[in-house]
């Protein structure tokens, strides 16, 4: 049976392999995934159809293949076939060992790069991605994960040692050391792009040529929502096993507010202005290669518990790199949370063809005048708005992030305003 590339997306034709997770000579039952394929926004893990063993394996890791090409071959029920090398009856027994030792060699070294395998180091495809990279056995990786699942931020923390630092990665060949610098000595490393991270960096290039974009601030005083989150917390908890956060307050309150402003939930194809009569929200998420945009579809149609648990399933997907690509397609609108980094403000970049993207920023003590007498120290964060000025006006733009801070400010609007 051949194993070929499955469909990946409307608009994706070819991917890269990003890991094997079956190496020839290994069982595979049926639905078992054996290889690991990176696309410009996913990865995929593709499966058997049928039970066997893989017998072959056609391209290697890192090379692109496209849709519909066949990258192995099972054995469906069978055995694995013997290499030509193997002996024959007429020779001695201390020759067979050797070849024994020979036909495992594969199968030793496929240990550290399987997630489901008894006795293999168990790894998150990013972590399998960057040891890699680095030249490093998993096996060697201490994790501190209760389950032992290597995680990404275990492998860039380890130490090579300097003898296992001259050894190239196992599945690629050495990589030529770079040319002299201007400065001989000074320590650098190289690292070839991921798919992924080309791919952002060609869309962010894109729009920012293809958009006029413009970006208007503005602050909002988060006394209030502090506040309600503090009253409800614990019988929201309590009702609907998930806390009340941030984000599902700014959700609703960007519904509501491109319900008044549609040129904002739109975007331009050719001569004509699509007008997006649904609220697919995009939540951006730093993920291991790279930020990634999870969408949570018809938030209008949701409340603060379902819309938090939404955005907890979708982070969780992306931290894991199990987001499909139905997970990230087909927003209407995006919001970004530097603050959770810190970030006091920032210009967000809009995440195409989508025409508007807000940025929610820090939360900080600052001194606001209440009148003209008074002053007090607040809760307080400036927020952004990025907008395509071709179909957006300033008008609309100051207008929208108005009424967000206005809702926000008073948070029981909300209820009867999305």
């Amino acid at each position: 049976m051949e194993i070929k590339v499955p469909e990946l997306a409307e608009s994706i034709t070819e991917g890269t392999v990003a890991s094997w997770l079956k190496q020839p000579g290994d069982h595979v039952e049926k639905g078992e995934a054996i290889v690991e394929l990176e696309t410009d926004k996913v990865n995929i893990e593709v499966p058997s159809d049928e039970a066997g063993t893989l017998t072959e394996v056609m391209a290697a890791e890192g090379d692109t293949v496209r849709v519909g090409e066949t990258i192995a071959v099972i054995s469906a029920g069978g055995e694995a076939p013997k290499p030509a090398a193997t002996k024959t009856a007429q020779e001695t027994p201390k020759e067979t060992p050797k070849a024994e030792e020979k036909a495992e060699q594969p199968v030793a070294a496929a240990a550290t790069e399987s997630t489901s395998v008894a006795d293999r180091p168990i790894a998150s495809p990013a972590a399998r991605k960057l040891a890699r990279e680095k030249g490093i056995d998993l096996a060697q990786v201490a994790t501190q994960d209760p389950l032992g699942r290597i995680r990404v931020q275990d492998v860039a923390t380890f130490e090579v040692a300097p003898r296992e630092q001259a050894k190239p990665a196992p599945t690629k060949p050495a990589t030529p050391a770079p040319a002299p610098a201007a400065a001989p000595g000074k320590p650098e490393e190289r690292i070839k792009m991921s798919r992924r991270r080309k791919t952002i960096a060609n869309r962010l290039v894109e729009v920012q040529q293809t958009a006029a974009m413009l970006t208007t601030f503005n602050e909002i005083d988060m006394s209030a929502v502090m506040a309600l989150r503090k009253r409800r917390q614990e019988k929201f908890v309590k009702e609907n096993e998930v806390k009340l956060g941030f984000m599902s307050f700014f959700t609703k309150a960007a519904v509501a507010a491109l319900k008044k402003m549609p040129y904002l939930n739109a975007e331009i194809q050719g001569d004509e202005i699509v007008l997006k009569k649904f609220y697919d929200i995009g939540i951006a998420v730093s993920a291991p290669d790279g930020l990634v945009v999870p969408v949570v579809r018809d938030a209008d149609k949701k409340n603060f518990a379902e819309i938090e648990k939404d955005i907890i399933q979708l982070a969780v997907k992306a931290r894991d790199n199990k987001l499909g690509l139905s997970d990230l397609t087909g927003g209407t609108f995006t919001i970004t949370n530097g603050g959770t980094f810190g970030s006091l403000m920032s210009t967000p970049i809009l995440n195409g063809p989508q025409v508007a993207i807000l940025g929610m920023h820090a939360i900080n003590l600052r001194p606001i005048a209440i009148d003209a007498e008074r002053m007090e120290n607040r809760p307080m964060m400036y927020v952004a708005l990025s907008y395509d000025h071709r179909i957006v006006d300033g008008k609309e733009a100051v207008t929208f992030l108005k009424h967000i801070k206005d809702l926000l400010e008073d948070p029981e609007s909300l209820i009867f305003e999305a």
